[in-house]
């Protein structure tokens, strides 16, 4: 059991922030499906910015079961303190901190990995958000900003110094992007100079990587992102190969249609019929892209403009699915 702060986790497995993707809806399946904690997507750290919509349904936790934490970006460390501070009154449990996203959109504003080459200020960040709120501040962050400025274990050091409780580290610098391999030793190195919780991220995307990740790194868990688009069900088999060894059997067509039809609900409950029909089509395109004429049926799936339309649609795929073949593994 791995322990943040008053909160305990039930597994290794953390559903990892991703914009666009980890929204409310998503977190609570993945939850459901075996992932110990989902972090939010990230939230700016400017509370001008927060009155829109898309900010507004990125803050709503509203009844999401489980240990609710809610990651934060910026570059400033007043703000950062106030927008942990508020989150934390709107119902976050643990805030965590975006020294990760390769984004140019969040670079450009020296936020996300683009802090990482300002190791005062960073240190700065993480004092004043640990000090604005009284519940567990973790960061999320990566090696280094390129592969001849890896600092990430001096981040480390600087974290634990000033009372981070866990970190999240992606193996790659922010030169790499998501290009590239992972860089699991200094994964490594970085849990070697640290005593806080570690979890590694970077391309776990079967229960067979999730162990080698594990026993190479030896780091407390696993940050588990774009593998989880349309296979939120990755936490069950990763769980489960972990435990026993051996692998679960994948899911039947009639199991992950019930899936993809409870996300789309919830999509539509969540963003309303507008919304959610066009966000549950990016969806819909990871659930089925290995799946036969998936990309023809997208075509046509994503023309349509309500959820009955949609649900038909899905419903009469799989029944063709079904005389046709199985889910891929």
């Amino acid at each position: 059991m791995i322990q943040l702060g008053p909160y305990t986790l039930e597994n290794r497995l953390i559903l990892a922030p991703m914009a666009g993707v980890t929204d409310r809806p998503f977190r609570v399946l993945c939850k459901k499906l075996g992932a110990a904690m989902a972090v939010s997507e990230m939230v700016t750290s400017d509370k001008r910015l927060w009155k829109t919509a898309k900010s507004s349904l990125r803050m709503n936790y509203d009844g999401e079961p489980g240990i609710r934490s809610v990651q934060i970006a910026g570059g400033d460390p007043e703000m950062m303190a106030e927008a942990a501070a508020l989150s934390a009154e709107r119902g976050a449990q643990i805030i965590d901190i975006n020294m990760g996203c390769p984004a140019k959109k969040v670079c450009n504003k020296a936020a996300g990995s683009a802090l990482l080459k300002d190791e005062a200020l960073v240190e700065d960040i993480l004092k004043a958000v640990v000090a604005a709120v009284d519940i567990p501040v973790t960061l999320k962050t990566r090696i280094g900003w390129s592969k001849n400025h890896l600092n990430g274990i001096r981040v480390a050091e600087v974290a634990e110094k000033v009372g981070i409780t866990a970190l999240a580290i992606h193996g790659r610098t922010r030169e790499c992007k998501y290009h590239g391999e992972v860089n699991y030793q200094a994964i490594k190195d970085i849990k070697s100079a640290v005593s806080i919780p570690v979890f590694a991220n970077g391309d776990i995307d079967s229960p067979e990587k999730a162990e080698q990740v594990l026993d190479f790194t030896k780091a407390d868990g696993l940050l588990i992102g774009r593998a989880a688009q349309g296979k939120p069900w990755i936490f069950q088999e990763i769980n489960h190969y972990l435990e026993t060894g051996e692998k679960l059997a994948a899911p039947s067509l009639q199991t992950v249609e019930a899936l993809l039809a409870e996300h789309l609900v919830a999509l539509y409950e969540f963003y309303g019929e507008f919304m959610g029909t066009r966000i549950a089509r990016k969806h819909v395109g990871w659930y089925l892209q290995t799946q036969p004429e998936s990309i023809n049926f997208r075509k046509t799936f994503n023309r349509l403009d309500t959820p009955s339309e949609q649900q038909e649609a899905i419903q009469l795929y799989f029944q063709q699915l079904t005389r046709t073949g199985s889910i891929a593994a």
